[in-house]
């Protein structure tokens, strides 16, 4: 059974993460976020789910704006030839939430750990970053230091590559 929202946001401050979770109407799109999520600090996101010809799992995180060639992203993230998306079935199945929730916190559901989560450098520039709490009727804030521990300690050691154009990022 996947952890609910409420859950999560438990674990997160059992972990002694700082968060900030904002509730607003359903968002299925990052057109419809910009347009409900108002003012909330940090980089917003988008998170693509990810599957090679062989079964491989990936989860592909990227700022929202962030153009991604999924012709060749293959070639960067290790995929064994290149990626389609991930059926809605598969992504309930492995990552525990419903299309339009999709986000790295969906790591602690990943107990197998067949999901491979891939970071974009770009997007490592933001101290703070912004992403559904396993549901898109929230979007909760994270810094980039606390988003890193929390998938280390769900046994997801991302990825960090350059899938987008961008400045290489300092690390914390």
């Amino acid at each position: 059974m996947p952890v609910s929202s409420d859950d999560l946001l438990k674990r997160l401050a059992d972990l002694g993460l700082e968060t900030q979770t904002f509730e607003h109407p359903p968002v299925f799109t990052v057109d419809e976020a910009r347009d409900l999520r108002g003012v909330i600090p940090g980089g917003h996101t988008k998170n693509l789910f990810l599957r090679d010809r062989k079964g491989g799992l990936f989860l592909v995180v990227a700022e929202e704006d962030a153009r991604i060639d999924l012709k060749t992203i293959h070639q960067i993230i290790g995929a064994q030839g290149r990626v389609s998306f991930g059926s809605a079935d598969l992504l309930v199945e492995v990552w525990g939430v419903q299309p339009g929730s999709v986000t790295p916190f969906g790591a602690i559901n990943d107990s197998a750990g067949r999901v491979k989560v891939v970071l974009d450098a770009a997007m490592m520039a933001h101290e703070r970053l912004n992403f559904h709490p396993l549901i898109n009727s929230r979007t909760t804030n994270i810094s980039l230091a606390d988003l890193l521990r929390f998938l280390e300690a769900t046994g997801h050691e991302p990825l960090v590559a350059r899938i987008s154009a961008g400045p290489e990022p300092d690390l914390p």
